[in-house]
């Protein structure tokens, strides 16, 4: 059995909890356990909760712990996940579903899985996915943050905190385009699409638990802003802040100094 470290710093910043981890692998492991153990405790009561998945990188070890976790009962779970291209080919890599269903759902096999089909017209499928999210509360949201602060793909020129919709076609921002070439997602900017499907942000904040996974250098910048910076989408992420139970998780990379 894997025995957990604790982390080295625990802070809060308004209501977000932010704990601290050594390592990156530490980080993932402590967050996928959290995750776990909600999901266990909301399933002693609920007959199905509902989930939103990041597709990202990030998530690699979150997801890693989360599957490998023998005791979740995943035909009582229903999985969305929050953003996907548009453009790619069709079996392109890159597809945020196909990262979620090989790192997760084919491994877990949960009991329904909602996919943003981005070969779908972009109207019609915003309806679709904004239909399926509406059906019942959200229990849990996994996420990350991006370099440029966004959640999802709510970059700052087109996230809106009080967004009436739930899903919305937007145009990525070049800074969002780039961080796919830093994380090895696409060989250059050119290849990396310009447009997505994403959930807004009134959808995500939605989720009555979130947990929020950003490791690494990269992504030092966007930590520092969501901890310090006004509540406002010139960085999406501090809005984490006043969510009533949101945990960022990160590591000494994309902490800094755990003297902060």
């Amino acid at each position: 059995m894997t025995v957990l470290q604790q982390p080295v710093k625990e802070a809060k910043a308004d209501d977000l909890k932010v704990r601290v981890y050594r390592t990156r692998g530490e980080m993932g492991a402590a967050a996928g356990s959290d995750v776990a153990a909600k999901i266990k405790e909301l399933l002693r009561t609920k007959p199905v909760i509902r989930m939103i998945f990041a597709a990202a990188p990030s998530q690699n070890e979150t997801l890693d712990a989360l599957a490998s976790d023998p005791d979740i009962d995943w035909s009582r779970i229903v999985a969305f996940h929050m953003d996907e291209y548009l453009g790619l080919p069709a079996g392109a890599p890159q597809a945020f579903a196909r990262y979620l269903q090989g790192r997760l759902f084919d491994r877990v096999k949960p009991g329904r899985v909602h996919l943003i089909d981005s070969a779908n017209g972009s109207e019609a499928e915003c309806s679709r996915y904004a239909a399926l999210l509406a059906e019942g509360p959200i229990d849990i949201v996994c996420l990350g943050i991006g370099e440029n602060g966004h959640i999802a793909f709510n970059d700052p020129p087109v996230a809106d905190f009080d967004d009436l919709l739930l899903v919305k076609p937007v145009e990525l921002d070049e800074a969002c385009r780039r961080q796919q070439v830093n994380d090895g997602c696409f060989p250059d900017i050119d290849a990396v699409p310009t447009h997505a499907l994403t959930l807004t942000v009134p959808a995500l904040l939605s989720g009555a638990h979130l947990y929020c996974v950003v490791p690494g250098p990269t992504k030092r910048e966007a930590v520092a802003r969501t901890l310090s910076e006004p509540v406002a989408t010139a960085c999406p992420s501090t809005i984490l802040r006043n969510h009533p139970d949101c945990t960022l998780y990160v590591d000494l990379d994309s902490y800094g100094e755990a003297e902060r």
